[in-house]
């Protein structure tokens, strides 16, 4: 095992206290401890373009899986698709979807509810999503905006969509060969892997990025997208629902309020303590793969870890986010 390890710490610029028991100023060394105890491979930590902290167990250029980090990509392909016309974050699914026009309930959901998890649709098998065609034909597993409920089921919905617009547009209906071409080649992101299902990227889970390749996509989002997508689509990404203040469009708000995953995952008592503070958005993935933005810093910060399968819950009742931001952001 090799450990390689670099830290630039410039201005207190990440300075900003998240609880408590915040430090003075930035452990960086105590973060990577916490995180490595932990199965931590991979710690970056980047202010305003510049590193200010990175360490790796197996080196900077290995890609690991994302697990559920994979679904925060959702939101911005929505907010691409409305930059070019093809989508709107209000219409019915519906409109797309002819199958779904015949039944009453699933006519109501649009976009914006398929994409905050508040539109009905089953969550399905956590790490066994369905095609995308199954995952349509599926029933609601509940009124449409009476709950929020996590899950595969309705990025694998949302994969159907993009594929059949298009197809529509006559764009071809590879949904990967668009992401690459409209988004990841643009913002210098090249996967180490993306899992397919029949064909199509498995967008609930299945990327595989290295830690640098995670951090330019949250620069990008930062960054308002940089003139590829909608800005307005994009800061939909952030904004919760009633149903859940804590999870806006594909993409967790550590805030109050916030309905958790699953039971006993600690994140809503984490999201209080760390959103009485500051505004930090995540996306996370089993593991606790973490990429954190926190916009008045121009902060991001990347976490990635191993043995995801293996991880037993005692292991993941060990995480804390608040502990580990406490280290990282006095």
């Amino acid at each position: 095992m090799s450990v390689t390890r670099r830290s630039f710490i410039g201005t207190a610029g990440a300075v900003l206290a998240v609880g408590p028991a915040a430090a003075t100023a930035p452990d960086y060394d105590a973060a990577r401890a916490y995180s490595e105890a932990r199965r931590g491979v991979s710690l970056l930590v980047r202010q305003g373009g510049r590193t200010l902290f990175e360490s790796y167990v197996h080196g900077p250029d290995r890609a690991y899986e994302l697990a559920s980090g994979t679904k925060s990509f959702c939101g911005v392909m929505a907010a691409a698709l409305a930059q070019d016309g093809l989508l709107r974050l209000d219409e019915p699914c519906a409109d797309t979807l002819a199958e779904w026009r015949d039944d009453p309930a699933k006519r109501r959901v649009t976009v914006r509810m398929l994409l905050t998890l508040t539109g009905g649709v089953g969550g399905g098998p956590v790490g066994r999503p369905p095609a995308y065609a199954e995952a349509v034909a599926a029933p609601l597993a509940s009124e449409p905006g009476a709950r929020f409920e996590y899950g595969p089921n309705p990025f694998q919905v949302f994969g159907e969509i993009v594929r059949r617009k298009l197809a529509a547009a006559g764009r071809g209906d590879d949904v990967y060969a668009w992401m690459t071409e409209r988004l990841l080649g643009p913002i210098g992101i090249a996967p180490g892997f993306w899992r397919r299902r029949e064909g199509q990227p498995v967008l609930p889970s299945g990327a595989g990025l290295t830690a640098a390749d995670w951090a330019r996509f949250g620069e990008f989002v930062l960054a308002d997208g940089r003139g590829l997508v909608d800005p307005a689509a994009l800061a939909a990404c952030f904004q919760g629902t009633a149903l859940n203040p804590g999870y806006g469009l594909t993409w967790w708000l550590l805030r109050p309020g916030l309905v958790e995953p699953g039971r006993r995952s600690g994140l809503a008592e984490d999201a209080r303590a760390i959103g009485a503070r500051a505004d930090v958005r995540m996306a996370a993935g089993a593991g606790q793969q973490r990429l954190y933005l926190i916009p008045a810093r121009d902060l991001v910060i990347v976490r990635q870890a191993t043995g995801i399968l293996d991880r037993t819950p005692a292991e993941a009742r060990e995480w804390s986010d608040r502990a580990f931001l406490d280290l990282l952001l006095a």
